[in-house]
């Protein structure tokens, strides 16, 4: 029997030097392309700097990659939420999931989400919650068959 990619994908927290491959990912589709900035120069890293130097200084917060074969192929934001509702729920709420194009199909997403939904639960979450862009019709199909149910109507304003 042998192991198939998602198998030999390896979870750790993100370190500065994943950020340019975190980055690419974020980039790697017509969303993303339009938003995100260029990792060609340190200068063009600053804002994910700052934001990556955030991330890592709070302890409800957690940067995951998947590295495989030394790369990070895949990354997602782990946040833990305390709250009121569902009888002092914690919820954990998960962002940014990207799988490198050039993995997509080999089930790593699956792997990522169970790695997720176990660090959840080992810090006492008892719902965990994302969302999908609307226009990302595979994601929210791939979520779906994972069991995630699309039970609110979420919105956003820029500030």
């Amino acid at each position: 029997m042998s192991l198939s990619d998602a198998d030999m994908v390896e979870f750790r927290d993100a370190a500065a030097d994943d950020l340019p491959a975190i980055v690419e990912m974020m980039r790697d589709d017509v969303l993303g392309s339009a938003r995100e900035g260029d990792t060609s120069s340190d200068a063009s890293l600053v804002p994910y700097r700052r934001a990556f130097d955030l991330i890592e200084a709070d302890p409800s917060q957690r940067l995951i990659v998947g590295i495989f074969h030394r790369q990070p192929i895949c990354c997602a934001q782990l946040s833990i939420l305390p709250g009121l509702s569902h009888g002092g729920a914690t919820r954990a709420q998960i962002e940014g999931v990207r799988v490198a194009s050039s993995m997509r199909g080999r089930g790593i997403g699956n792997v990522l989400i169970d790695h997720l939904m176990a660090e959840a639960r080992s810090t006492g979450a008892q719902i965990v919650q994302l969302t999908s862009d609307k226009r990302r019709g595979d994601a929210r199909r791939f979520y779906e068959r994972l069991g995630f149910e699309a039970s609110h109507v979420g919105m956003k304003r820029l500030l």
